[in-house]
């Protein structure tokens, strides 16, 4: 006796071949993956706000830095004061210049990451 096709069942064994995407969902880590055109725009994002962060530092070090041959300059005579402004005077200024722009990369960084990993 032929058996029922009601009786008859079927197993499938494996990963299912195609997936439906949700409509309006998209993955930033994808996009930077496969190297689309969102997917640069957002480590273009990333690469412009770490340089302004960096341009910021070099433009205050510049104006900090700058203008002490024209200091020097100005005061020939004065090697201990010239060596004292060098050594100690430069010193905290280049320590609260070089930890703030470590904070802004981090801070860059943590943000990108938080716009790219998965939700």
């Amino acid at each position: 006796m032929p058996q029922d096709p009601a009786e008859r069942r079927v197993v499938v064994t494996g990963p299912p071949r195609r997936t439906r995407r949700a409509s309006g969902y998209y993955r930033p880590r994808t996009e930077i993956d496969e190297q689309t055109t969102l997917g640069h725009t957002y480590v273009r994002s990333l690469m412009r706000s770490q340089l302004r962060a960096a341009l910021t530092v070099f433009a205050v070090l510049a104006l900090l830095v700058g203008p002490l041959p024209l200091l020097f300059a100005a005061m020939p005579d004065a090697h201990r004061l010239q060596w004292a402004v060098l050594g100690f005077g430069l010193y905290l200024p280049l320590v609260l210049l070089a930890r703030w722009y470590v904070r802004r990369a981090e801070r860059n960084e943590r943000d990108f990451v938080r716009l790219v990993e998965d939700r």
